[in-house]
């Protein structure tokens, strides 16, 4: 991907760890005028980034944003494909209806739609999801797996794993845990949803639309009383403040490589390191879909996805789609 102007300045400031950068310099080595880079520092200025001007020296880096803009994310990428096509909102109904338009328009592969709020968020059976102005990540990644639309039906798992290891690889002393099928808990609370939509025909998934709703830098008090004793923050967990842009960055970087792992070689693949991070497995739960509601110990889960689930009969159910509730 080509690398903007505006992004090549900042990466040139960063790059020289608080020391003064010139601005002839700048223009001079980009092949532009002095008051192009001027017009590109204003425009950083504009994001959130502050800079000393210092006379006959140039600008020093004193200040980055912890926002989602492409500039600050695109800092952190080290993919091929995921997150170099970033559609950023301010304020933004849902990421997920606004992604189900641009897959059918033909975005590609890889392209993430990205909201500081959401005032529409929605979880699984359109629950809705607590979306406030600049706490959290709200995004939505569209993927075109050359899979069917029976294998995708475990492409959810998948990304809990990408999303658990991200976590993990930036805040070592958080432990998150996955709760079948969409779902991260940390010391029993939730932090993260992950929605998966598609758009196929046939025997052809044409899209994946994959809803991820991280809960980053939330202080207790800004749950709603709803939710305030089953939720939890990255922040509240880690006791530090998130850099939303890094760890969307580490997520792409891991769905990245974890999906074309899935292609090839199917949920298989993945499924022991699943295992492993699983809070559910061994579990005795209490299991409802729309006819019944049981309960047993959740005993494992399938090449495919499926959650087995032994009852106190000894007899072995498979769930394919449901909520769970640990008892």
């Amino acid at each position: 991907m080509t690398i903007s102007m505006k992004d090549e300045i900042l990466k040139r400031i960063l790059a020289a760890d608080g020391e003064a950068v010139s601005g002839q310099e700048l223009a001079d080595s980009l092949g532009v005028s002095r008051t192009a880079v001027w017009k590109h520092m204003q425009t950083l200025q504009e994001e959130g980034y502050t800079f000393d001007t210092i006379k006959k020296k140039g600008y020093v880096l004193t200040g980055v944003p912890n926002s989602l803009s492409p500039t600050q994310i695109k800092l952190f990428l080290k993919t091929e494909h995921f997150g170099r096509s970033i559609h950023y909102y301010d304020v933004v109904d849902s990421t997920q209806t606004i992604a189900h338009k641009l897959a059918q328009e033909g975005a590609p592969h890889g392209t993430i739609i990205i909201g500081e709020e959401q005032t529409a968020g929605r979880g699984r059976m359109a629950r809705p999801w607590e979306s406030a102005h600049g706490t959290g990540i709200w995004m939505t990644v569209i993927v075109r797996p050359d899979v069917t639309p029976q294998q995708a039906s475990s492409y959810t798992l998948v990304v809990a794993v990408a999303v658990t290891m991200a976590i993990k690889t930036l805040y070592k002393h958080v432990e998150p845990a996955i709760k079948w099928p969409n779902d991260l808990l940390i010391n029993g609370k939730k932090c993260t949803g992950i929605l998966t939509e598609m758009q196929a025909e046939a025997d052809l998934v044409q899209a994946l639309l994959v809803g991820i709703g991280i809960n980053a830098n939330q202080a207790a008090a800004d749950f709603s009383p709803d939710i305030a004793d089953i939720a939890t923050s990255l922040r509240l967990e880690a006791g530090e403040e998130i850099n939303r842009a890094a760890l969307v960055a580490s997520i792409l970087h891991y769905l990245e490589q974890f999906t074309e792992l899935y292609v090839k070689e199917g949920f298989a693949s993945l499924k022991t390191l699943w295992q492993q991070m699983s809070c559910t497995i061994g579990q005795r739960i209490e299991v409802t879909t729309i006819r019944e509601r049981f309960e047993g110990v959740a005993s494992g889960i399938t090449d495919d996805g499926v959650l087995q689930l032994t009852q106190d009969d000894g007899t072995v159910r498979t769930i394919y789609a449901g909520d769970i509730k640990i008892l």
